[in-house]
């Protein structure tokens, strides 16, 4: 499986803006797709999460009330629309896939990794 990140970019502060992660393949059973962040200087983190077999959505504590995610199966790709971004939002966002029923905010849960795509929130 072969993951493509896209969608960032510089924004102001309250903008908002849609990540893509577009997966080579899904398979339904117990199949995630994730986005964790990494700003400077801090460690990765975990932004949203959705399972592909029952649209089941998690999202992070820095976005809750923000952030939403979604699947296109037709597509195989996944959106993390974010609203209201806050300069603490800036980082390199990552999707990732993964298979588990738990764990699903952890690193670890993910095995295929896409390249992360950069966002930037100014003043």
């Amino acid at each position: 499986v072969q993951l493509q990140a896209s969608g960032g970019g510089l924004v102001q502060a309250g903008e908002s803006l849609r990540l893509s992660c577009a997966a080579s393949e899904v398979t339904f059973r117990n199949s995630l797709m994730g986005w964790f962040r990494q700003a400077p200087g801090k460690e990765r983190e975990f932004v949203a999460a959705i399972r592909w077999r029952d649209n089941s959505p998690w999202i992070g504590d820095a976005g809750k009330g923000r952030f939403t995610i979604a699947r296109d199966i037709a597509k195989k790709t996944v959106y993390l629309q974010m609203n209201n971004l806050k300069l603490e939002d800036t980082a390199v966002y990552y999707c990732a896939g993964g298979w588990a029923d738990s764990g699903i905010e952890l690193e670890r849960t993910y095995k295929v990794w896409g390249q992360g795509t950069l966002v930037t929130v100014s003043a």
